[in-house]
C-alpha cells in the first residue's frame, strides 16, 4: 500500500511512499540491533591490570622486613615505663647526628 500527498501544503506533489520498504527497512535495524547486542554480551571480559612503580615495590619490601624484624620485648617494656614515668631524656644533639646519618643511607650521600 503507497501513500500519496498526505499533508502536501505548497501543491508540490511528494514521492509516493512504499510501506514494505519502511518495513524491511525497520527489520534490518532491529536485526543490526540485535547482533550488537549478543556480541556487546559475548565479547571477552576485559581485564584489569595493576603496576607499581620501582619505589613502591621497594617501600613494600622495606615495610615486609620491617614486620619480619625481631623484637626485643623486654626492652621495649623497659623504654615504655621509662617514657611513661618521665625517667627517658632525649640528647638531642645524638638524635640529630642519628636523624642525620639515616638521612645519608636512605639518600646514598657520603658524609
Amino acid at each position: 500500500m503507497a501513500i500519496n500527498n498526505v499533508n502536501n501544503n505548497n501543491g508540490v506533489p511528494k514521492t509516493p511512499l512504499d510501506n514494505n520498504k519502511v518495513n524491511q527497512q525497520t527489520q534490518n535495524q532491529a536485526a543490526q540491533q540485535q547482533v550488537a547486542a549478543k556480541s556487546a554480551t559475548t565479547a571477552a571480559p576485559r581485564q584489569d591490570s595493576v603496576s607499581l612503580t620501582q619505589s613502591a615495590q621497594q617501600l613494600n619490601q622495606v615495610q615486609k622486613k620491617g614486620t619480619e624484624a625481631p623484637v626485643n620485648q623486654e626492652k621495649v617494656d623497659k623504654l615504655k615505663k621509662a617514657i611513661q614515668s618521665g625517667e627517658y631524656q632525649v640528647n638531642p644533639e645524638v638524635l640529630a647526628k642519628k636523624i642525620a646519618r639515616l638521612e645519608f643511607e636512605v639518600f646514598g650521600i657520603k658524609s
